[in-house]
């Protein structure tokens, strides 16, 4: 059975924090309303959804992926890059406590969920403003007997990696080679979003089906163009907080 984690936007994300774009004005009502979507979306891609909303004190608690990271055999509780979020990892590990073995990062090493892109057994992991080597080695130490492999990728211009780069299959990235080390794709296909939207490249591959972003239209066209299955929600009011489609919810599979 496929589940997906997501949370309530939290009445303060307006308050998110932010690296670097400034701040706009975020509608919470929009907000609430993109996520219902968002969630609607998962749901027609097969998951099951469940909604928490027990960390809504916190401004960026929305954004789901950045506390825990989810793999077949263990899940991994982050140390997260800014002290803001880190009172968020109390209730991600007592609801992962029910699915997997946890496994625990802690400082100095950082690293946040939205730096690692899984494509199969290579964990590509973002060394960001989030996420520094140390938390790269930590990653690595938890998960390499497991038989992954983790590669190590400069992120310059974008809060995370998967800002700027996401799958689309195990053999072809969607990428913003402006924000992200294409090099350390060796071997992929490489999909270049449109120039004039850089956030485009942040796509939740839901089993056969990319889900995407309806604020960026050129990129949607360009990934129906290449033969992918597409499905999307609007989620610009997220966009704000520098967030993307991976960022809202945890997909992973467990026993029913």
């Amino acid at each position: 059975m496929l589940l997906a984690i997501t949370h309530l936007p939290s009445p303060k994300l307006q308050n998110c924090e932010l690296t670097f774009l400034q701040s706009e004005p975020i509608s919470i009502e929009k907000a609430n309303e993109q996520h219902q979507q968002y969630c609607t979306m998962l749901e027609r891609c097969g998951a099951k959804v469940i909604v928490l909303e027990n960390n809504v004190a916190y401004p960026d608690s929305v954004f789901v992926e950045d506390p825990i990271i989810v793999f077949d055999e263990v899940a991994v509780l982050t140390s997260m890059g800014v002290e803001s979020r880190r009172a968020e990892s109390a209730y991600m590990e007592k609801i992962f406590l029910k699915y997997r073995k946890i496994e625990r990062i802690a400082l100095p090493a950082k690293i946040e969920g939205g730096d690692v892109l899984k494509v199969g057994k290579k964990i590509f992991v973002g060394e960001s403003a989030r996420t520094n080597m140390e938390g790269i080695q930590a990653l690595e130490a938890i998960i390499k007997p497991f038989g992954y492999a983790v590669i190590s990728v400069k992120v310059t211009g974008c809060l995370h990696l998967k800002t700027g780069v996401t799958a689309l299959d195990d053999q072809t990235i969607l990428i913003n080679a402006n924000w992200v080390d294409a090099d350390a794709f060796e071997g992929f296909s490489k999909v270049e979003v449109p120039d004039d939207e850089p956030f485009g490249a942040n796509v939740l591959q839901i089993g056969d089906i990319v889900c995407m972003n309806e604020a960026f239209p050129k990129t949607m066209m360009l990934v129906k163009s290449l033969g992918y299955k597409v499905d999307s929600a609007n989620i610009s009011e997220f966009v704000k907080a520098e967030a993307g489609l991976t960022c809202m919810s945890v997909p992973f599979t467990c026993k029913e």
